[in-house]
């Protein structure tokens, strides 16, 4: 497959699911992705690393690298702590990431993610919750993801999600910055190697 790739399986999901089962008022909190994004307006999401003022002026959100963890963040340690840990292992920096959560019978509605923000970095999807497996379309491929797998895919491709089990289905969805694309964002003279900041 050209678009997808999984890259773990089998990983011990119950300390983030009694995580997120411990904090489920979480959901109400943050509604930004239903009401802003139309594509997205029926996933609801739990930002653990969002977006901060770029400090280049007048960019798009599309275009801004910058990203820290959430306060809301604070009451999700493990989740933290496996992003951080992933991204050490992996060589990268951490960019933005929620937890993001569909009911049955919804869906995310084709779209690529577009923007100097993507076109850099990886975007990843561990699965945490999905008793029918999670259906994901990029670029005209489809698979069908189980829990326990961690993926990466081609979201700069059209894509597209769709809940068709009869429970709900939870994703951690997040981006990364390898080292090899550095010089890209903070320049030539970048250095210090990745931050999980």
């Amino acid at each position: 497959m050209q678009y997808f790739r999984k890259v773990k399986e089998g990983l011990d999901l119950r300390p983030l699911l009694e995580e997120i089962d411990s904090v489920a008022e979480a959901w109400a909190h943050n509604t930004g992705r239903q009401d802003k994004i139309a594509v997205q307006r029926e996933a609801e999401a739990i930002p653990i690393r969002g977006i901060v003022k770029s400090k280049i002026a007048g960019r798009a959100r599309c275009d801004v690298h910058e990203s820290r963890f959430t306060n809301t963040s604070l009451r999700f340690p493990r989740f933290r702590h496996f992003l951080q840990a992933f991204a050490q292992e992996q060589d990268a920096e951490l960019g933005r990431a929620k937890i993001v959560r569909l009911m049955p019978g919804r869906r995310v509605y084709p779209h690529s993610d577009r923007g100097e923000y993507y076109r850099l970095r990886d975007r990843y999807h561990l699965i945490l919750r999905s008793a029918a497996g999670s259906y994901l379309k990029s670029g005209g491929e489809e698979v069908r993801m189980r829990e326990g797998e961690l993926w990466w895919f081609d979201n700069k491709q059209v894509h597209e999600a769709h809940n068709d089990g009869e429970a709900e289905r939870i994703h951690l969805i997040f981006d990364m910055l390898p080292l090899s694309r550095f010089a890209a964002v903070y320049g030539e003279a970048a250095d210090g190697g990745p931050t999980a900041a």
